[in-house]
């Protein structure tokens, strides 16, 4: 009996001839311009604005944004492809456009009108300008209604007072849409989206973190001393940022599942290829079960992970509802991205403690995958309150 008919999901995720001149076009540019400098990048922690102009000049840096606006107008399936090339070399420069695109970009994209989307998006989608998003505060993390930073409307001005804390080029981005407090603490309808321009009064950089691994995408605290911002740079009405921001996170996890996606297989391929060159008792030692057997795990849940980011992916594309499945991929990619690059330095033995192997920095990169966008258990919460709603 054929059960085909009965089993079909209706997702047909076989790449089409775009997304295959796409992925390749990336993995070259990879290759080629990142792959050379990654661990000096990496040691140096230096964030190197040109290659992101590079990456501009290719569309890169507006993969989702509509050409009207300057951008590429290609889907979800084309974005994580993007990233997850980028990612396989180095998971740095994948967060940094996966941050400029999804978060910074994503949100002007959905809710600016088109005064300011014609103001704002041709730069930031050749990357004329870099982009920042801030939501994320010293004291409250996980708990962003109990944001401090303050804004207050004085004539034709926000005046805006606090900082935000882990943000993606905080000091090299010319941009940013910053969550600010206009109502009470704790009021979900009490946050607003203010657009912040570099230059503006007030308006400066923290310290630069120093981090375990994505060294090279620079985070940064931002900070505002009465700063005074146009109103006419409120995104949406006042009260809606909390709103907005929960949105744009829904799609920028499907790019943080994308960015864990590419880690995992960037190990993954380099655990593969070592298992086959690493001679030991006179055999290599893809050939010993204890090492066979992680390489098959790993390529399961590599493949299992890539299924949910597609399914994500799809149902984005199509303008459906994404919470639960865009945290479901980013909670298993995340969790996976450290599994593997866990394995692959056990499987490169010493030579994968030392960085002149790839896998350590793999290592290092992937744990902020379980971190950034959402914690691994702020995911579970969305999951689980998703589930029981249905």
């Amino acid at each position: 009996m054929d059960f085909s008919a009965e089993v079909s999901t209706g997702y047909d995720f076989s790449m089409s001839e775009n997304q295959r001149m796409v992925a390749q076009m990336v993995k070259d540019f990879a290759e080629k311009n990142i792959r050379p400098h990654v661990m000096d990048w990496d040691e140096a922690q230096t964030f190197p604005i040109e290659l992101f102009k590079q990456l501009g000049e290719l569309g890169l840096m507006g993969v989702l944004v509509p050409e009207a606006y300057g951008g590429s107008g290609f889907g979800y399936f084309e974005y994580v492809s993007v990233i997850v090339e980028i990612a396989k070399v180095c998971g740095s420069i994948g967060l940094s456009v996966a941050a400029h695109n999804s978060l910074c970009t994503g949100h002007i994209l959905a809710f600016a009108n088109e005064e300011q989307k014609h103001r704002w998006l041709p730069k930031l989608a050749t990357a004329e300008w870099i982009g920042a998003w801030g939501l994320t505060e010293a004291n409250t993390g996980s708990d962003a209604m109990g944001m401090a930073t303050t804004a207050f409307l004085d004539g034709d001005y926000y005046v805006v007072n606090g900082s935000k804390n882990w943000i993606t080029h905080g000091k090299s981005g010319n941009i940013a849409v910053v969550m600010v407090r206009t109502g009470e603490k704790g009021d979900s309808h009490g946050i607003s989206a203010l657009v912040i321009e570099k230059g503006t009064p007030g308006f400066t950089h923290g310290k630069k973190e120093n981090k375990l691994g994505m060294r090279a995408s620079e985070t940064t605290e931002l900070i505002f001393d009465n700063c005074r911002v146009p109103k006419e740079n409120l995104l949406g009405a006042e009260g809606e940022g909390f709103k907005q921001a929960m949105k744009v996170l829904d799609g920028g996890r499907i790019s943080i599942a994308a960015l864990s996606l590419g880690i995992a297989k960037g190990a993954f391929e380099a655990a593969v290829k070592y298992s086959k060159e690493r001679h030991q008792f006179g055999q290599p030692i893809s050939s010993f079960q204890g090492i066979s057997f992680k390489l098959a795990d790993m390529a399961t849940e590599i493949e299992a992970a890539e299924l949910l980011i597609l399914q994500a992916a799809d149902l984005k594309n199509r303008g459906q509802q994404v919470t639960k499945q865009s945290a479901m991929a980013k909670y298993y990619a995340s969790e996976v991205a450290v599994r593997c690059a866990n394995e692959a330095v056990q499987i490169f033995g010493g030579y994968g403690y030392t960085k002149d192997f790839p896998v350590e920095k793999f290592y290092r990169d992937a744990k902020l995958c379980t971190i950034g966008e959402g914690t691994s258990e702020i995911q579970k919460i969305v999951i689980a309150r998703e589930v029981i709603k249905e």
